[in-house]
């Protein structure tokens, strides 16, 4: 490439260290420039390392093309295939000169934050501290008749008063059968007296993301749902396990599953057992059969398997894990003893 165009925001942050939410980044050997709006020009200014800034009237990526024009022994520019839209990359193609050729390339900035460094790291590791120190007073919101959209409010609420500056998505508490939707987002619905309730939460502290999900139970379990919490629980123990430098994520996600598989409850597994985190909420590489990635040092991910029966309720326990020199690190402290609350509370 002569030039590469950087243009979704996680990456632009992780390059030069921008967060404002209109900008593009145009990378060179010879070196970078960063293009925004009036409306950043103080911010740019102040967060922008290793990149000229240019302020423009128009569009971020409008502006790029209009400087690329002057370049004349430049041929080729690299764009995010993944993240610019086909709108925009018309517009580039109308505005630059025909010699110009636009090369869409894949996840280039993204393999870089696989590994995080030690900064990173220990951002990460302040997120997730954060956003673990909420689950002991989330647990006191849980009451039955109390809608899971209050359970999710007063979450919230107290994640921001602690210093997050957001939630990582938004907030999953999914009761009785609802429990069974692994994407249950915060409803009206109350929580019943009896049954699992799913909460999967995050925080983003100076931008990075945590992700954690614990189940509880409203009223005593029954043999049977206690035997779906101990099948994922040993599920998700043999993928931390199996986490450690050297073996690939699908082995991760295969050491999970075998061990689900004895409990004759595989079929209720329906997605991958975890993801990368970091500046977004997922990120690479993913916990999946078939994946090749090889673990390695400096690498944050989750593992978080779970049950899914229709109508009946489900189960999910997932922690972020730090891959180490010699194993793995459990980053998330809150404990995964099955909590259970009265239902005549």
């Amino acid at each position: 490439m002569d030039y590469f165009l950087v243009t979704h925001s996680p990456n632009i942050r992780y390059l030069c260290g921008f967060t404002g939410s209109a900008g593009a980044l145009l990378v060179s050997g010879g070196g970078s420039v960063f293009f925004t709006d009036g409306r950043y020009t103080s911010q740019a200014r102040e967060q922008v390392q290793g990149a000229s800034v240019q302020i423009e009237k128009r569009s971020p990526v409008m502006a790029a093309a209009g400087w690329l024009q002057g370049k004349r022994s430049a041929k080729r520019l690299g764009i995010e295939a993944d993240h610019l839209t086909v709108a925009s990359e018309a517009r580039l193609r109308s505005l630059l000169p025909k010699p110009w050729r636009l090369v869409p390339l894949s996840g280039t900035v993204a393999r870089q934050r696989i590994i995080k460094d030690a900064a990173e790291i220990e951002l990460v590791r302040q997120a997730v501290n954060l956003g673990s120190s909420l689950f002991p007073s989330l647990i006191k919101t849980i009451r039955p008749g109390v809608p899971e959209t209050t359970v999710a409010a007063k979450l919230e609420y107290a994640a921001r008063q602690a210093g997050a500056e957001g939630m990582s998505f938004d907030t999953i508490v999914a009761a009785g059968p609802r429990s069974a939707l692994p994407h249950g987002r915060a409803s009206a619905a109350p929580i019943p007296r009896h049954g699992f309730v799913v909460l999967d939460f995050g925080v983003i502290l100076a931008g990075y993301c945590s992700d954690m999900t614990r189940t509880v139970a409203v009223g005593s379990p029954s043999a049977v749902e206690r035997g779906w919490y101990d099948a994922v629980l040993d599920t998700q123990l043999a993928g931390i396990e199996a986490f450690r430098p050297g073996v690939t994520a699908g082995d991760v996600d295969l050491a999970s599953r075998k061990v689900l598989k004895r409990s004759k409850l595989a079929k209720y597994f329906t997605h991958s057992t975890g993801h990368g985190v970091g500046l977004e909420i997922h990120e690479s590489p993913r916990l999946a059969a078939g994946e090749t990635t090889v673990l390695e040092p400096g690498m944050v991910l989750t593992i978080e398997p779970g049950v899914y029966i229709p109508g009946r309720g489900g189960v999910r326990i997932e922690d972020m894990i730090l891959v180490t020199k010699t194993g793995c690190e459990i980053l998330t402290p809150t404990t995964k003893d099955l909590i259970t609350i009265p239902r005549s509370a």
